[in-house]
């Protein structure tokens, strides 16, 4: 009896929920507690401008090109050639490097109040060595374990994701609600204005950092061909999602104004001490030793996945013949090891900045910020490339597309997002006055200087770019100005009677596929693979 391979198609709540999984993260809500009322405002602000349209943009430019390679560098270089994708996907990954001693610091502050005395918990979370070392200690055991191959660390994931951040947001909101329900003195004042005071300037800067909170949406593009009537599921799912992450957000930075106040708010521990007021509230102080230790095993299992998933990108592209050999060198089960060791030396150095940093806090602060700098350049260059690949390869098919026959949503939705992104970049580069961050001098140059570099890097190395630096064994598919248009079959009449058929000959290409958070590639076939026409131009590079 033959086999017969039904494809399982995702539900629209299904595709929603594993949207949330992807964005929520709870060790953002005290940057936001501190707005208060107003912390509403900025979170629906950053959905409508930010969160929706990266959904969308990303399920048409990954429906457009679900066949071949390249996540973001094909986007991009679609639109703009190789050049600017290179820098898309660079910094993408760099990005990402350089959010790993951000979210380690909250892992490091989450296992120092695993134990019971909380002055001294405290104290230890406060300790710039204690969280230098624990960060690396961390990131080095994750980076080794990678090594050894990712067959298991997927199961890792998703215990992590329920166990350190579903659970624990619904039992802070749940925890809140108790709280103000049997009479509980809130810190927040209810009855404020939801609009934010926008003369005071400073109210907008750190506000900025929001659009962090909803990065990574775009992963949730690849699925879109999983979903059975992608054209009208797909939006609802990324609504529901949005909707979700919202309330998850929203609620869980009110729970921490209601048990914290405002002026008491830290970056790095308000999560814990909110936790730890509320277990004290209703007689259950024995419960924070265990929520610490669920909420550093969601940072692990988070990192653990995410140390080699960016950098599977930039390894596919240097394999192309876009990063010199020594980055394309594998280990015996095909793990991208130098990748890995070059990205764990960058992390290793980004680290040391606790040593010149004010406080755990700032250095957490300063991070975050030129995380969100290099990630928004990425965002910048999707949303502008989705609109101008409307008109450079107006003829492809779009399995899932953002209105229905004209450019004009297309503009709306893309524009939105660009304009957001863009705005947030601008206030990223801004330290707030409501945080400690040391010296202005070393704020600018961190984000300045850095910011500066890593956007020149891939300039650099494209320039550098040798024709040995392309992997025989590679298969990534040619951009669609590369491509030679099918030809119909045709009959031409040749001196002496003769005839010749014309005929184009199209080959398949086996592309892998990885859902990272980095990289969205292609499904097993490339047979639907699109073919230049007369209006496909190439980008000038």
């Amino acid at each position: 009896m033959a086999n017969i391979k039904q494809t399982v198609k995702l539900g629209v709540f299904t595709l929603a929920i594993m949207n949330v999984t992807t964005v929520v993260s709870l060790r953002g809500l005290p940057a936001e507690a501190v707005y208060g009322m107003s912390s509403a405002f900025y979170y629906l602000f950053a959905a409508t401008i930010f969160l929706i349209p990266t959904s969308l943009v990303a399920a048409e430019l990954a429906a457009m090109f679900q066949d071949k390679q390249g996540g973001v560098f094909r986007w991009v270089g679609e639109a703009y050639g190789k050049k600017w994708g290179f820098l898309a996907i660079w910094v993408q990954w760099i990005e990402s490097t350089i959010w790993y001693p951000t979210v380690l610091t909250f892992g490091a502050v989450s296992i120092a109040f695993i134990g019971m005395n909380d002055v001294h918990d405290m104290s230890l979370a406060n300790n710039k060595y204690y969280t230098l070392v624990v960060v690396l200690i961390i990131y080095w055991l994750a980076t080794f374990i990678s090594m050894k191959g990712m067959s298991w660390v997927g199961k890792v994931a998703k215990v992590g994701g329920m166990v350190g951040t579903i659970i624990p947001a619904g039992l802070l909101i749940i925890l809140g609600i108790i709280y103000l329900a049997t009479g509980g003195h809130s810190n927040m004042d209810f009855h404020s204005s939801f609009f934010p005071d926008f003369t005071n300037f400073d109210n907008v800067v750190l506000a900025a950092s929001i659009f962090l909170f909803y990065a990574g949406m775009e992963m949730g593009g690849i699925h879109v061909k999983d979903v059975e009537n992608p054209s009208r599921n797909y939006p609802k799912a990324v609504f529901i999602g949005a909707l979700i992450t919202v309330v998850i957000f929203v609620l869980g930075t009110f729970a921490l104004g209601v048990i914290i106040p405002a002026k008491g708010i830290n970056l790095t521990q308000s999560l814990l001490v909110g936790f730890d007021n509320y277990f004290r509230y209703i007689h259950a102080s024995w419960l924070s030793p265990i929520i610490a230790i669920a909420l550093a095993f969601g940072v692990l299992a988070g990192v653990l996945t995410w140390v080699a998933g960016p950098s599977k990108g930039i390894f596919a592209v240097g394999k192309a013949g876009y990063m010199p050999p020594f980055f394309q060198k594998t280990n015996k089960l095909g793990v991208q090891k130098n990748i890995l060791y070059v990205q764990g030396i960058a992390v290793t150095v980004l680290s040391l900045l606790f040593v010149v940093m004010p406080s755990v806090q700032s250095f957490y602060q300063i991070l975050s910020q030129l995380t969100v700098i290099l990630y928004l350049i990425m965002y910048m260059l999707m949303f502008s490339g989705a609109i101008a690949l409307r008109y450079k390869m107006k003829k492809l098919n779009r399995p899932f597309r953002i209105g229905k026959s004209d450019n004009g949503l297309m503009w709306i939705i893309g524009g939105l997002g660009f304009c957001g992104s863009l705005l947030a970049f601008v206030l990223s580069f801004i330290p707030p006055s409501q945080i400690s961050t040391g010296s202005n001098t070393v704020w600018f140059s961190v984000l300045i200087i850095g910011a500066v570099i890593v956007v020149i890097a891939p300039f650099v190395i494209y320039a550098s770019k040798k024709p040995t630096w392309v992997d025989p064994n590679s298969n990534f598919e040619p951009f669609h100005w590369e491509e030679k248009p099918a030809v119909q079959p045709a009959t031409a009449t040749v001196s002496g009677g003769a005839t010749a058929s014309k005929t184009a000959n199209s080959t398949a290409t086996t592309a892998s596929s990885s859902a990272t958070a980095s990289s969205a590639t292609a499904s097993p076939s490339a047979t639907n693979a699109p073919t230049a026409t007369p209006t496909d131009t190439p980008p000038k590079e």
